[in-house]
């Protein structure tokens, strides 16, 4: 009997001491850790704040199915820039420095994305834009930088191509605000107008700038009413672009506004009020709540479950997929090493699936193959796919 109590005990004492050693074991897998660079503060922090949350949904996700590395669990390290070149400079510093960030999910404004991907590109770190949309990003042939977004050329020739056709407009206004994207997206719309404009078809009777931050836009609103346009496109950011549209409908100007990819959200909506913002337009990749992959309705399931509504914008979602792409790329080449995933990113992903769609890059780092719609602001404020 006595030795039947005292196996036993030896048998206990041997599972323990196997629970504990496997837990140890556990703990001693240090986090993957990837930086997030956004505006959680500032002027575009709505966007900033679902960035982040998302990016923690794609970790959480991530680490449910068991992390990567043979276990390693995915940690989220943040830095605000505040949407602000400098503060981008400082928030790319932020996590350059830290050693353990492998690599950083970077950012949502392209003037504040370019001096931050000069230091990390200086300091040999894989950093991936979610939402900074300037063709001459990636015409500056850096190793270490690549988006999952689209980019401003595309946005110009859907808008030159749809517009004229579906609108039957003649008389086209732009407007951008001088920031890099905004006068890029601009310039791009422009530039894919210009055929159009030669052989007579449409005509560019404004194009200029307003200083964003400001809060009246009457001068510039009044001499878009003056040309009489068909259309005014606003290529800037949804706190000036909902501003301009109350504003200019206060005046008169009553013609479609049309927003670019940053100019309209539900804070657009919330500022604008629902009465103005309702029949706004913009040009947009595919919202969330139209995406039809498999990734798509897992992450949003997760998003809603804990935040009690999906993003309003895509550009959050691009991050979640900057962080996804990244953790895939670690765990297939088994390195955290940047020249390893830099090369690998490149040369190595192609059609892999994501919460966006498919993920390929360029040689260049641009995202392949990102699609445009038209969306339409409907009577509840939502945004609906405009049918032709």
């Amino acid at each position: 009997m006595k030795s039947i109590k005292y196996l036993l005990i030896i048998s206990l004492l041997v599972f323990a001491l196997g629970v504990t050693y496997s837990g140890v074991m556990a703990a001693e897998k240090p986090p993957v850790v990837i930086g997030l660079q956004g505006p959680i503060t500032g002027a575009w922090a709505y966007e900033g704040q679902m960035a982040k949350q998302s990016c923690e949904i794609a970790a959480q996700l991530i680490n449910e199915k068991g992390g990567i590395l043979g276990g390693r669990m995915i940690e989220l390290r943040v830095a605000d820039d505040a949407c602000e070149p400098k503060a981008g400079a400082l928030a790319a510093m932020k996590l350059i420095s830290q050693k353990d960030v492998v690599a950083s999910v970077s950012t949502y404004g392209s003037s504040v994305c370019e001096p931050a991907s000069n230091l990390y590109e200086k300091f040999k770190k894989v950093n991936i834009a979610y939402g900074a949309t300037a063709v001459r990003l990636t015409e500056r042939g850096l190793k270490y930088f690549f988006r999952t977004c689209g980019i401003d050329s595309a946005q110009g020739i859907f808008f030159a191509d749809y517009v004229p056709r579906v609108f039957g407009a003649k008389r086209i206004a732009i407007m951008h605000d001088n920031t890099t994207f905004a006068k890029g997206v601009a310039e791009e719309t422009k530039k894919s107008l210009q055929p159009k404009v030669d052989a007579g078809e449409v005509e560019i009777v404004y194009y200029d700038a307003i200083t964003p931050g400001e809060k009246d836009f009457s001068v510039p609103l009044t001499k878009v009413r003056e040309t009489n346009p068909d259309v005014l496109y606003f290529t800037g950011y949804y706190p000036e672009a909902a501003l301009i549209v109350s504003q200019a409908r206060d005046i008169g100007i009553d013609c479609p506004f049309v927003g670019g990819n940053a100019a309209i959200n539900d804070e657009f909506v919330k500022i604008a009020g629902i009465e103005k913002a309702k029949g706004c337009f913009m040009t947009q990749e595919p919202m969330p709540a139209e995406l039809p992959y498999p990734e798509s309705k897992i992450f949003l399931e997760a998003y809603k479950a804990k935040y009690g509504e999906i993003p309003s914008s895509p550009w959050p979602v691009y991050a979640a997929d900057a962080l996804n792409i990244i953790a895939y790329a670690i765990d297939k080449t088994g390195s955290t090493d940047s020249d390893i995933l830099a090369e690998y990113l490149r040369n190595e992903v192609d059609g892999v699936p994501g919460i966006t769609g498919s993920i390929g890059f360029t040689e260049k780092g641009d995202r392949e193959g990102v699609p445009y719609l038209m969306y339409v602001v409907n009577e509840e404020g939502g945004f609906d796919i405009y049918e032709e």
